[in-house]
């Protein structure tokens, strides 16, 4: 196994080569843009836009939501730069991340640093002067330290339950897109925190089984490098039994109708069945888990919940209109 140390080296020595200063604009932008991971970013802010619907009570004003999105994406984008910057190491050596900009050559570590401290400012000012939310401003703050510290700096090389704590900063878009429209919080915007919260291991662990021998060589210690596939569907289970039971309790305390209420239910149960299959697979040892398609319907899973979340405070007046 190649050590840590001639891993920096040579994505060093990519970074750093001749080639690298002849990238066209156009794929120096793309670099860019790739540094922010937006395939994840696009996953955090269809959680935020429903949250917002909810915290509304209603569709809230087009500036506040486009306002909050770009804002989101400010803040979630400067995370990833720093992210990138961080584990350049590490992506090196995985043929998963090995195509990475910061890998490649075509953005120097400098630059990324650089790019991920502008958008982190901007991005906190952002919130705080063009959203007008101060307490958005701040948990913007918050996701970035959770994600970049919490999670890359200290969790993620040291314990397999890296991304269960360090996920939490993933669960912050839902946070500020409630407090951008109402200034405060609730008990309503924590459960859907803590939705996101249970959904993040079940959702990142069949992810983590694919690519298990990737971790293993960057010496990542994500729980499914140390432990069976059975222990490792085992939590899952419980992970995704939980989020289930949030998204219930969910109903009586934001007011959720009996749409929403029987959406999460039939959602839920869909999700566990493939939990349950995947550990049955793991129990009877077989050699294909099939795990990208659980690490798939997880999306999907979400997806289904948080757009019944944003119908759901229409869904009384359009009912009433139906009836009569």
């Amino acid at each position: 196994m190649e050590p840590m140390s001639q891993a920096t080296s040579a994505a060093s020595r990519r970074a750093s080569t001749p080639g690298s200063s002849r990238i066209s604009a156009g794929d120096k932008a793309k670099a860019y843009v790739a540094l922010t991971k937006p395939r994840i970013i696009e996953l955090l802010l269809v959680t935020t836009v429903p949250a917002m619907i909810l915290a509304a009570d209603g569709f809230p004003s087009w500036t506040l939501l486009v306002t909050t999105v770009v804002g989101g994406y400010l803040s979630a984008g400067a995370a990833n730069a720093y992210n990138m910057y961080l584990d350049r190491d590490i992506d090196a050596v995985m043929n998963r991340t090995k195509g990475r900009p910061l890998v490649t050559g075509k953005v120097t570590p400098s630059e990324a640093l650089t790019f991920a401290s502008i958008l982190a400012v901007v991005s906190t000012a952002w919130f705080w002067v063009v959203v007008g939310s101060p307490l958005a401003s701040v948990l913007s703050v918050a996701a970035i330290v959770g994600y970049v510290v919490i999670y890359t700096m200290i969790l993620k090389r040291r314990t397999a339950q890296n991304i269960v704590w360090g996920g939490a900063a993933g669960c912050m878009p839902v946070l500020i897109g409630w407090a951008a429209v109402t200034q405060s919080l609730s008990w309503t915007p924590v459960l859907l925190f803590l939705i996101i919260f249970f959904w993040t291991p079940p959702h990142y662990w069949p992810l983590s089984m694919k690519f298990k021998r990737d971790y293993a060589r960057a010496e990542v210690p994500m729980l499914p490098v140390l432990a069976s596939s059975r222990r490792v569907a085992v939590e899952m289970i419980g992970y995704a039994s939980a989020m289930v039971a949030t998204t219930l309790i969910l109903v009586p305390v934001a007011g959720m109708t009996w749409v929403y209420a029987g959406v999460a239910a039939a959602a839920g149960a869909w999700f566990m069945t493939g939990c349950i299959r995947l550990y049955r697979r793991a129990q009877r040892d077989e050699a294909k888990l099939k795990e990208m398609r659980l690490f798939h319907d997880s999306i999907t899973y979400l997806t289904v919940v948080f757009a019944a979340i944003m119908v759901d405070p229409f869904l009384p007046e359009a009912l009433t209109v139906w009836a009569g």
